[in-house]
């Protein structure tokens, strides 16, 4: 089955809590802290693979998670990492945030890789937390959650040259004369459900060919099967427009045909309106089809269009056609920019502004409180832990979150909410 499109949940592994802990052996009555940090959480990378061909393995499973970091201990033993989750996809895939749309990477070369969703840092044991008059303290972080969110991934062939043009016109024919692929072939329309990819030879070069499910009036609207695919024709390097000069399976006129099929790649991208292209004229063996063949020909000619008239069920023509294919992709190729060295993102999936310290007034006497730095002190806080609330506490008037809510009109007694936990404001709280 050939997918090319998948919606996928990701969560990268949560960080491990810190440790709480004290030295105890024998002949030290009173050892100091040493409880170990905690592991971070796996990463979970998308990572272009060449072996993959289409997006199938997300089809069926849909929902990945990376692995937890582990706990620390004592001893400063800190915890291990979680493992990286490396998920798989063919070269060409787009890799989108579903809730933003934002394209985060577009993997194009083996081995490029993106984060996709980042691990929880592990939290700190408490040997961080001694001070000159705090020896002893008696509390760790917890470790913070990993990033998980919905991704589009969307995967456009990385095919040479495409063949394109109305159903029934031969594609499917000549991709079997010119390679070894071996697609379905009837006579009659849309044949082809999915796109068929096909090695050739051509002389000294060789290239990648695709047979597009063919195309109809308003396909770039969403008619018919061509929509779907127009995608894959987006990165090809050349175009081959396929005529059939029989009269197809609605008996249009060969020239007006190639009007409305350059018609319909124009309106899915404009870079398709000017991208390289040859005409090839099939079933030059049929009755009437040399008539047609030279009005397709006088077309060509007229817009400096390579055309080759060919019968792909008798071979005629079909050297020069492929030999010529073959020589104007490695030409469009060799002029191409050198490919990078496969390259690495690390996706920042929370929005830059969440960054700033805000507060958000509810009405009523309730406050929300706003930014990844206060969120990450009461994340990593055990609630249940005295010692650690009263650090948190102040943490956060350090940080200024006391004197924001005052500004923002909070009195004593008022709800502040801060991520999953909600306080009772009091103003000048105590603090060292």
């Amino acid at each position: 089955m050939f997918v090319d499109e998948a919606r996928i949940h990701v969560g990268a592994g949560d960080g491990g809590a810190g440790c709480m802990s004290f030295r105890r052996e024998k002949h030290v009555p009173k050892g100091g802290p040493d409880g170990g940090d905690g592991g971070h959480g796996g990463n979970v990378v998308i990572q272009a693979d060449r072996s993959l061909s289409t997006l199938l393995d997300f089809h069926h499973k849909r929902h990945f998670k990376a692995t937890r970091g582990t706990h620390g201990k004592g001893s400063r033993m800190d915890g291990a990492n979680g493992e990286d989750l490396v998920l798989k996809v063919p070269l060409g895939t787009l890799v989108r945030d579903d809730e933003t749309e934002v394209l985060v990477a577009d993997l194009t070369n083996e081995g490029d890789r993106v984060v996709i969703a980042r691990g929880g840092n592990g939290g700190r044991g408490n040997t961080h937390f001694v001070t000159p008059t705090r020896r002893a303290p008696a509390f760790a972080e917890l470790g913070e959650p990993g990033e998980e969110h919905w991704v589009t991934l969307e995967l456009k062939l990385l095919a040479d040259a495409a063949l394109v043009g109305f159903p029934s016109v031969g594609k499917s024919s000549l991709i079997a004369r010119m390679s070894a692929a071996r697609p379905k072939i009837a006579d009659y329309p849309f044949t082809t459900l999915v796109p068929n990819l096909g090695v050739v030879q051509s002389g000294e070069h060789s290239f990648v060919v695709a047979d597009v499910p063919g195309l109809i009036e308003g396909a770039s609207e969403g008619l018919g099967l061509g929509h779907a695919f127009l995608r894959h024709i987006e990165r090809t390097a050349l175009i081959i427009h396929v005529v059939d000069l029989s009269g197809g399976y609605d008996e249009r006129d060969p020239v007006e045909g190639i009007g409305v099929i350059d018609g319909e790649l124009a309106a899915h991208a404009e870079s398709l309106a000017s991208r390289p292209r040859i005409l090839v004229g099939n079933k030059v063996d049929a009755e009437g089809a040399r008539e047609a063949s030279a009005r397709v020909a006088e077309y060509a000619d007229q817009r400096e269009l390579p055309y080759f008239a060919v019968s792909a069920a008798t071979g005629e023509g079909m050297d020069a056609f492929t030999l010529a294919v073959g020589e104007r992709v490695h030409s469009l190729r060799s002029a191409e920019p050198v490919v990078a060295a496969p390259h690495e993102i690390i996706y920042r999936y929370a929005p830059p502004e969440d960054e700033d310290l805000r507060v958000e007034s509810a009405g009523r006497g309730q406050y929300e409180v706003v930014g990844r730095h206060v969120l990450r002190m009461v994340i990593v806080t055990d609630m249940n832990n005295e010692e650690a609330v009263a650090h948190l506490q102040r943490r956060l008037r350090r940080a200024g979150v006391e004197k924001a809510l005052l500004e923002a009109g909070a009195t004593d007694g008022d709800s502040v909410t801060i991520g999953p936990v909600t306080f009772e404001f009091e103003a000048e709280t105590a603090g060292d």
